[in-house]
């Protein structure tokens, strides 16, 4: 009995410190969060000068109406939304049907290429090399530098081709083949079907990873037209310079100008995560699951 008060003593206490280190990371994690969302509704002096820490100051929409007054913001979003739809999906067929092909084992000399592929996680040419290959292909200053190098992710086909070697048995396609189904009809008719939560997780993965990527648009984007919302976001936060030709011009002088621009730099960082902060809540066991999937067998 008393071993047990003792033990039952050691779990409340675990638990009592379990919940109070949790809560602190919660609170690490959320309190700059938070201090984004209510500077962006505060007068710009009182955050400034330190003034908002708990509650807003001042406070205002005159930052997000701003916001959705600028036609460049608007451009990136535009631009943003287009090279992620893109992306994703043709990341997701490329490693959809590598990784089908991968996980075959009459493919001839699969474990060469899966080391091929693995080796790239670890070595890569480097920022110059990939530079002078995306220039030499005359993808600078378009679209496809933002969506083609980044087609196929190693760590997405690792994970899909783990996906299936184990959903698919090979008794499912020794059966096929005797009704003369070819590999890609299986593929096609079979497989697809029976994956849609890898297509997700890779989804999923692909379009979070294109939505929040803006240093190849900074190494690679000249137009203006072609910026995507995080190089707007960049040029705002960073470079702390408004846009051109906007309707930013008329704000008058330079104190002013800056003041617009602290106006409008908390609410860009809302905007601009309102997104995947929305979706991540409902998706998130896709998340897991992916992991939980590629960390099974490998």
């Amino acid at each position: 009995m008393n071993a047990t008060n003792r033990r039952s003593r050691f779990d409340r206490m675990f638990d009592t410190l379990n919940y109070t280190l949790m809560t602190i990371i919660m609170l690490a994690v959320l309190y700059p969060l938070y201090i984004v969302v209510i500077s962006s509704i505060s007068d710009p002096d009182a955050v400034n000068t330190g003034g908002v820490w708990l509650l807003p100051q001042g406070v205002t929409l005159e930052g997000y109406r701003r916001i959705f007054m600028e036609e460049q913001i608007w451009i990136g979003y535009k631009n943003t939304l287009l090279y992620t739809s893109l992306g994703a999906s043709l990341n997701v067929a490329l490693t959809l049907t590598g990784a089908y092909a991968l996980s075959r084992s009459d493919l001839v000399g699969r474990n060469g290429f899966m080391f091929l592929i693995v080796f790239t996680m670890f070595f890569g040419g480097g920022l110059i090399p990939t530079y002078l290959l995306v220039k030499n292909l005359d993808m600078t200053n378009t679209m496809w530098s933002q969506i083609i190098p980044s087609a196929v992710s190693a760590y997405n086909v690792i994970i899909a081709r783990t996906f299936f070697q184990m959903t698919i048995p090979k008794e499912l396609q020794e059966a096929a083949e005797m009704d003369g189904c070819s590999i890609t009809r299986f593929f096609f008719k079979i497989v697809l079907p029976l994956s849609m939560p890898i297509v997700a997780v890779l989804a999923l993965f692909s379009a979070v990873s294109l939505w929040n990527s803006y240093f190849p648009a900074l190494i690679y984007l000249r137009d203006r037209e072609l910026y995507t919302l995080q190089l707007v976001l960049r040029e705002i936060l960073i470079v702390n310079e408004a846009p051109e030709d906007t309707s930013l011009a008329g704000a008058g002088e330079d104190g002013g100008m800056l003041r617009v621009v602290d106006i409008m730099k908390y609410g860009v960082i809302i905007v601009s995560s309102l997104p995947v902060l929305a979706l991540y809540p409902f998706l998130q066991r896709f998340f897991v699951k992916g992991v939980m999937i590629g960390s099974l067998k490998g």
